[in-house]
């Protein structure tokens, strides 16, 4: 499957939803938004959240600081 994941283009197998997705790239654990396709997916429904081929995925995680 073919994502467009922040502006750059990538391929997975075995990921199926937005869960798999922030563990593929180790953000589960994370405070973050995650949009797809252009709505934002309520973190509640993460697991239940499909991803398909030639989704847009937006994911913006947030970093403390001053």
């Amino acid at each position: 499957m073919t994502l467009q994941v922040n502006g750059k283009t990538i391929t997975l197998t075995d990921v199926t939803n937005i869960s798999g997705l922030l563990a593929f790239y180790q953000l589960e654990k994370k405070i973050l938004v995650v949009e797809r396709n252009g709505e934002i997916i309520d973190r509640s429904n993460y697991a239940d959240t499909p991803i398909m081929d030639g989704d847009r995925i937006e994911i913006v995680h947030f970093v403390g600081g001053g």
